[in-house]
């Protein structure tokens, strides 16, 4: 192509290809911008338990190299027949927990609840004490208590906390130890990792250890809520949902002398359906308190409280 040719084309290539390319560099700056939206908005939500969880590893990696210098090997897990929680090796149950339950301090928040039921209550058992989140609590209030695991992980953790923990199967543990010789146990989210045999055993031998007087705590998922059955199917370990009229029923059975349930941690409102607004008009009126009253039902079903405690007296 000659010069005069290339002198002429190149302004006219210029004109037609730099409204192109300055839209192009408009629409980048708008991708890119929306992009760093989304990743502040994702940030604001994920990166608080994502630290949690990254602090748990790293905790625990801090401590099992403490303890491989100075302190004797944790013995190896028992047999898991009747294990409260059993998993292949090659599952990390530590790193799950940390991110299906939350942190400690979100634990330790949410099992405060409790303190008033066991002020009166020691010497305690936690049955599946994993992270030691309620032995912590007890020993802030200066309630003598002890916790049982088959996880060595957990129990390694604990021990590093200084709490009184003991690596066994909870049925092995409670059955040698003497009757009436507590005043409370604890077991949150243990029941349900349970097979019917086993959680009639453990029901049993928990009556059978508590003093005349003496209060069991167990704590699940309520499989009343549809929003609940999500994170109860996301656990490998569970074996069965209890309901509560279940779980009321066999601790009634076994000999607990009075139950009390209570139902937990209901979704914030924000996840609720809201209440649809209908015209004033007063030909409404019957149809919006049907449409309220199923509303209100639809919530209760699917967006029910998420947990439920069963608390059992001797």
């Amino acid at each position: 192509m000659t010069a005069p040719a290339k002198a002429v084309l190149r302004p006219l290539l210029r004109w037609y290809v730099a409204p192109l390319v300055d839209a192009q560099r408009d629409f980048n700056d708008v991708t890119l911008k929306l992009i760093d939206d989304l990743y502040e908005q994702l940030d604001a939500r994920t990166d608080e338990r994502l630290l949690q969880e990254l602090e748990e590893r790293l905790l625990r990696l801090e401590r099992a190299s403490r303890s491989a210098l100075v302190a004797a090997p944790v013995s190896a897990s028992p047999p898991v027949t009747s294990e409260v929680r059993s998993l292949p090796t090659a599952i990390d149950y530590f790193a799950f927990e940390a991110r299906m339950r939350g942190s400690r301090a979100d634990v330790r928040d949410r099992q405060r609840r409790y303190h008033a039921d066991f002020a009166e209550a020691a010497p305690v058992l936690d049955v599946g004490c994993g992270r030691g989140e309620f032995l912590m609590l007890l020993r802030e209030a200066d309630i003598e208590a002890i916790g049982v695991d088959s996880n060595p992980d957990m129990v390694q953790i604990c021990r590093s906390e200084g709490l009184a923990v003991e690596q066994d199967d909870a049925l092995a543990y409670l059955e040698r130890i003497e009757h009436g010789s507590l005043g409370g146990v604890f077991a949150a989210q243990v029941v349900e990792h349970l097979r019917p045999a086993p959680l009639v055993r453990l029901l049993e031998l928990v009556c059978a250890k508590l003093r005349p007087g003496g209060v069991f705590v167990a704590e699940t998922m309520n499989p009343l809520s549809f929003v609940a059955l999500k994170n109860y199917f996301a656990d490998l370990t569970h074996a069965q949902p209890l309901v509560p009229e279940t779980l009321v029923m066999l601790m009634r059975q076994v000999g607990f002398r009075s139950t009390e349930l209570r139902f937990l941690n209901p979704p914030p409102d924000e996840e609720r359906l809201r209440p649809v607004a209908l015209p004033a008009d007063s030909g409404f009126a019957e149809a919006r308190v049907a449409l309220d009253a199923n509303v209100a039902r639809l919530n209760e079903i699917v967006f029910g409280p998420q947990d439920y405690a069963l608390i059992g007296r001797t």
